[in-house]
């Protein structure tokens, strides 16, 4: 990754009469824009976020989504839909002037940026995504359902994540979670969303990292973090399931250059999302790397991250 670097701007823009989106730019002013799509949703942006892109080539914008990070008002979900959230990447397009970006997504951002893309393929240059992820309920049922993959390599974790909810409402433990993580108690919110944020943290590295684990304490991250994905998770992400992967959605956007990194081991958004995708859109790169999980932290990952935003910058 490039060396750590303070943005050259910070402002906000308002798109709706609720929320308030907080974005930043650094590196060149004169550069290739670039659009940092975050993860979660309601995960925020990261100082490191903008060490992907070469500062000499690349215009860097960092987006808050509704409701994370320093846009306001935070862990709000009103008027908070995968729609509404590319309805606001094109607003801030059009305010900063830009006729066409790259856009880099991982995770959630993926999701984000292949909705994005679908929706103006006109206006994105290329897309570098990580760690696929397209909201199917088979990827949400692996990851957060009793009976789905990842209990099974993280039994102990799973167990923490289980305990808030009682036996008898296990059946659909991302509806439980809902009812908690909604409660007008501020404790039992609380609780829910450090013990949501905390099963995340521990799964995303192939080597759990305490550090990341450590998170999920922070009151703030973690009630933004949790209550927004949930409210996403119960909703579908207010798309078809599958509809990501439609051969009608993607070659809207097969002509746009794609390199995918994905983790081998990652149990946050395992592989076979990556490879569906590769199936129905053969023409992208797909790099999976064989010592990683989720996170875009781990080595193998950010390394290939930052050479396929090196390959795109000129384009």
């Amino acid at each position: 990754m490039y060396p750590p670097i303070k943005p050259y701007k910070t402002d906000t823009l308002k798109v709706s009469d609720i929320h308030t989106l907080y974005y930043e730019e650094s590196g060149n002013k004169d550069g290739a824009p670039v659009i940092f799509l975050h993860g979660g949703p309601g995960g925020g942006c990261d100082e490191p976020d903008r060490q992907f892109f070469n500062p000499e080539k690349y215009r860097a914008i960092l987006l808050d989504q509704r409701g994370a990070g320093k846009s306001t008002p935070t862990a709000h979900l009103e008027d908070n839909t995968t729609w509404d959230l590319v309805k606001d990447i094109e607003k801030l397009r059009e305010h900063l002037k830009i006729e066409k970006w790259h856009v880099f997504g991982g995770s959630w951002g993926s999701t984000l940026s292949l909705a994005y893309a679908q929706a103006h393929p006109d206006r994105v240059k290329t897309l570098v995504l990580r760690g696929i992820f397209t909201l199917r309920k088979s990827e949400l049922r692996f990851f957060y359902q009793v009976d789905g993959g990842a209990s099974h390599i993280f039994p102990e974790a799973f167990d923490e994540y289980i305990s808030v909810i009682p036996e008898e409402e296990r059946k659909d433990v991302v509806l439980a979670y809902h009812a908690q993580l909604n409660s007008v108690d501020d404790e039992t919110r609380l609780k829910a969303a450090k013990a949501w944020s905390k099963w995340e943290m521990t799964t995303s590295k192939l080597i759990v990292d305490p550090a990341r684990v450590a998170d999920a304490e922070n009151d703030a991250f973690a009630n933004a973090f949790a209550r927004i994905e949930n409210h996403y998770f119960v909703n579908e992400g207010f798309m078809r399931d599958g509809q990501l992967l439609e051969k009608q959605e993607i070659d809207k956007i097969r002509h746009i250059p794609c390199i995918v990194v994905q983790g081998r081991y990652d149990c946050v958004c395992p592989a076979t999302t990556a490879w569906a995708l590769k199936k129905v859109w053969p023409e992208i790169e797909l790099q999976i790397v064989p010592d990683a999980g989720h996170s875009s932290r781990e080595k193998g990952i950010s390394k290939l991250l930052v050479e396929a935003t090196d390959k795109f910058a000129d384009k």
